[in-house]
């Protein structure tokens, strides 16, 4: 599933594209969105919470996409070939100069005027680390709301904060040394702000595109994620993946670097 920096850099390039445009061509293959009805309204501009991309229009309406796991926005120019068959287009945005296609989103949604400050799914979501005025405080005590869980499952639960998938998260917990099975209510506020910085710092990194990078030393793109059964670049202990929470995705991690018993 992309992560916030995916995101982030998908919605900069749409506002490129897109803002201040009005659109010549809109349509969705998804009931109960009508695009067409945004032909003729501007684009005031597009950007990103945690995992969720947004799309603002002159009249207040705001067209919201998750891409999930099978999503992605492409820009081509008006007659240029798509890379992905049509029949996977589920919205497509249109001005004079560029051609926007979502393809394969699960979620999208056309909220109507204001709907974005009243929408359920919205309001739930946790501080976004890649917001200029990220809230450390209010993720924080998030996070204490769900003292139960254990710290990995945690970091990825969006409503607490958002942005962080797999590869953050795995990164993020090695980094600081921290043991992703323990629950969070055994972390100081030290470590929880360490984390979340760290998470924002990982992310802040990689804004300007693949390959994504998590290690300062030059040797390699990740210090644990993806690496299971391979030595451990500070320890040489054999890194491991274990599955996690209700979905069971995947946490790589050094069983020394972080005092995993």
């Amino acid at each position: 599933m992309p992560e916030g920096d995916t995101i982030f850099r998908a919605a900069r390039t749409l506002d490129r594209a897109l803002a201040g445009h009005a659109l010549v061509t809109a349509r969705s293959t998804v009931p109960g969105v009508d695009a067409a009805s945004l032909v003729g309204r501007t684009v005031t501009r597009v950007d990103a919470h945690g995992k969720h991309l947004r799309v603002h229009f002159d009249d207040g309406r705001t067209l919201v996409t998750h891409q999930r796991m099978t999503g992605a926005w492409h820009i081509y120019r008006p007659g240029e070939r798509w890379q992905r068959p049509e029949r996977g287009a589920r919205v497509v945005l249109a001005n004079a100069t560029y051609v926007a296609v979502c393809f394969h989103a699960p979620v999208v949604t056309l909220l109507a005027a204001g709907g974005l400050a009243r929408d359920a799914v919205a309001r739930s979501l946790g501080p976004d680390l890649l917001a200029p005025d990220f809230d450390r405080d209010t993720a924080r005590l998030r996070l204490r709301a769900r003292s139960e869980l254990p710290i990995g499952v945690a970091l990825m639960t969006q409503t607490l904060v958002s942005g962080i998938g797999n590869v953050y998260k795995s990164e993020t917990l090695f980094v600081v040394g921290v043991d992703p099975f323990v629950l969070v209510s055994a972390l100081d506020d030290a470590t929880l702000d360490a984390l979340l910085d760290t998470a924002r710092d990982l992310m802040h990194r990689n804004l300007e595109g693949y390959p994504r990078v998590t290690r300062d030393d030059g040797l390699a793109r990740a210090w644990v994620y993806g690496r299971q059964g391979e030595p451990c670049a500070r320890c040489s202990a054999v890194i491991r993946m274990q599955r996690q929470g209700d979905a069971g995705r995947s946490t790589y991690f050094c069983p020394r670097c972080q005092h995993v018993v």
